[in-house]
């Protein structure tokens, strides 16, 4: 699911050495030239006890609805609910417990592949197909001690999936005739393991330090209702550098491989994330537009601070950024076609710029604008928080 991008600064995370809680409503506006754009509302419960960095537990939660092309009808809804208590067992253990609903409509499929045909005509009961799918996510990080930079993770997800698309459609004709339940309601459960490094001076916003993950998740194959089985590993090595007073330059690296038999929607993902294009990835190319088992990425930003300046009591700090990303995939791990992969580098690519405004320690806007040899002609982005 997108990252929700808001209209209004969320609700301030006071220092830790004032105690009480702090409570709030906001209107969300924004969104991506891949989803749409459009409106909803924002909350947050924060509890502090003047002791515990950075709260004793957080709850945020909100809803979202966009349209993209006719006013009329949804292009995409979200809603979600997290709760988040990061200082448990004397600081070993945060906890993250998130339910939440996500319904996207004119998801693209081309085709599996690198070197897939973009059609200069978009029709959408050819290339697009609807997906709706409640989940519920338990997330738990453990560290040996409370200072520790190196922490384990033991998470599990639970998705209930509906796939639906017309009968004309290259899903129908490329994916139905292997996998026949596609569009019959399934589960999907995953469970995760992975070891994660974090020394960054600042989750929100860093200047220093690296944050490094390593996840292998495992989806068993539990009779008809739970019809896929399939693993996937994923590294991801990011690197914060202060250049300067006013810029930091902040580089990742990522990579994911998957085996066994996954759906073919979960190809075009990281995470729960669209990986060769789309806001989280490489902007500029748009999301869920490749497909495979094997994806490559990176990301070169240079984040520059511009001015500071308090609004309301509040306190704010403006910045643009600079970006370059890139990537590409491979629709299988060994026999990989040519005609569908391609030879030799076939990254794609984005570049552009874009916004940011952070307010106190625990909201960040960016307003992106990409160009990429992809997109038609540029993408733009409105959500909360750096990409990385």
């Amino acid at each position: 699911m997108p990252r929700l991008a808001l209209s209004a600064p969320a609700v301030e995370v006071v220092e830790p050495d004032r105690d009480g809680t702090e409570v709030g409503l906001l209107p969300l506006a924004g969104g991506d030239t891949d989803h749409g754009f459009g409106l909803g509302v924002i909350g947050s419960i924060a509890s502090f006890d003047g002791k515990t960095a950075p709260y004793l537990w957080h709850l945020e939660f909100a809803a979202f609805a966009a349209v993209k092309g006719s006013i009329t009808s949804l292009s995409q809804a979200d809603a979600f609910v997290n709760l988040i208590v990061p200082q448990l067992l004397d600081g070993r253990l945060r906890l993250e417990v998130r339910p939440s609903f996500t319904r996207a409509t004119g998801l693209r499929y081309y085709g599996r592949g690198n070197a897939i045909t973009i059609p200069t005509d978009m029709v959408s009961e050819r290339d697009n197909y609807t997906r709706t799918y409640p989940q519920l996510q338990v997330l738990t990080r453990w560290r040996r001690h409370r200072t520790s930079s190196w922490s384990a993770i033991a998470a599990g997800q639970y998705l209930l999936n509906k796939v639906s698309f017309a009968d004309t459609s290259t899903v129908a004709t490329e994916i139905r005739p292997g996998d026949p339940r596609i569009d019959h309601i399934h589960s999907v459960l995953r469970l995760e393991t992975g070891i994660r490094y974090d020394s960054r001076d600042s989750e929100l916003a860093p200047s220093r330090g690296m944050y490094h993950s390593l996840g292998v998740r495992a989806s068993p194959h539990l009779g008809d209702a739970f019809p896929y089985g399939y693993q996937q590993a994923d590294l991801q090595l990011r690197f914060y550098q202060a250049l300067s007073a006013r810029n930091v330059l902040a580089v990742r690296a990522v990579g994911d491989l998957m085996l066994g038999s996954p759906p073919f929607y979960e190809l075009g993902r990281y995470e729960d994330n669209s990986a060769i294009g789309g806001s989280i990835a490489v902007r500029g190319v748009p999301g869920y537009t490749f497909y495979g088992k094997v994806k490559v990425f990176g990301n070169l930003e240079l984040r520059t601070h511009v001015t500071k300046f308090k609004l309301w009591s509040k306190r704010y700090r403006f910045g643009v950024a600079s970006f370059f990303d890139a990537g590409r995939l491979w629709s299988a791990v060994t026999d990989s076609s040519t005609g569908r992969d391609g030879s030799g580098l076939g990254l794609h690519y984005g570049l552009g710029g874009g916004l940011r405004l952070q307010q106190g320690r625990a909201f960040l806007l960016r307003a992106d604008v990409a160009w990429s040899p992809d997109a038609r002609p540029i993408a733009g982005y409105v959500l909360a928080n750096h990409i990385f």
